[in-house]
């Protein structure tokens, strides 16, 4: 009798928080020397915190049926500087040679293992997205919000963000679909296989799938017309 794959299957539902929090625990204690080096180092790098803090959905509340609201911590890969009237520069303009190394090295994620092991994220799930899309998905595309995000997922080792939205949410939904210990072996494998070969990186941001909701805004107000 084969196990039952998916996000109701026994490996989804008992084994994969249990090998979370091992992994996450474990590689937190060995590349703790490594996190407090990355933290002063971007603390210089980007003149202030080195920390990039965001509100993202997580897994759907089966009580409240809402998307449990978490917050993602990364190592910032842009700085802070503004024009002189205050406001931003061009994301381009911030993002500086150490947050690049940051991002083609993957090295920017560490900080979400903390996220793992406190059971806001998994190790591999579909990444989470923002929360400004959280009222634009469709009732299929909320699939991917039954289980907890995750560090890497199907959808990044096909593609990363350079993947369109729909096969994007298509991935993800076939992951959720298909949950075992193989597949999410396959996910980790590949993943340290594209950081290595430091592919499908974007590294001028603009080159990534674009914003969600202006998207599905746009979508919608040509099907009003």
């Amino acid at each position: 009798m084969m196990m039952k794959k998916g996000k109701d299957g026994i490996y989804n539902r008992y084994v994969k928080r249990i090998l979370d929090i091992t992994v996450s625990l474990a590689a937190i204690l060995i590349l703790s020397p490594l996190l407090l080096v990355l933290t002063v180092a971007g603390a210089i790098a980007m003149r202030g915190n080195p920390f990039f803090v965001q509100e993202r959905p997580g897994k759907i509340d089966p009580g409240t049926g809402r998307e449990k609201i978490f917050k993602l911590v990364k190592y910032r890969t842009m700085s802070n500087q503004k024009d002189s009237s205050g406001k931003l520069l061009p994301d381009g303009k911030r993002l500086n040679g150490y947050g690049l190394f940051l991002r083609k090295t993957s090295l920017d994620e560490l900080p979400e293992l903390f996220g793992v092991l406190a059971g806001h994220l998994s190790l591999v799930g579909p990444r989470p997205l923002l929360t400004e899309y959280l009222p634009y998905y469709t009732a299929a595309e909320r699939e991917r919000h039954t289980v907890r995000p995750g560090l890497t997922g199907w959808a990044q080792v096909n593609g990363r963000n350079m993947v369109e939205w729909t096969k994007r949410f298509a991935l993800d939904i076939d992951y959720v679909r298909k949950i075992s210990f193989p597949l999410d072996m396959k996910i980790l494998f590949l993943t340290a296989k594209k950081v290595l070969s430091k592919s499908d990186i974007a590294e001028d941001t603009s080159v990534t799938e674009g914003n969600f909701a202006e998207i599905r805004k746009s979508q919608m107000g040509s099907i009003a017309k």
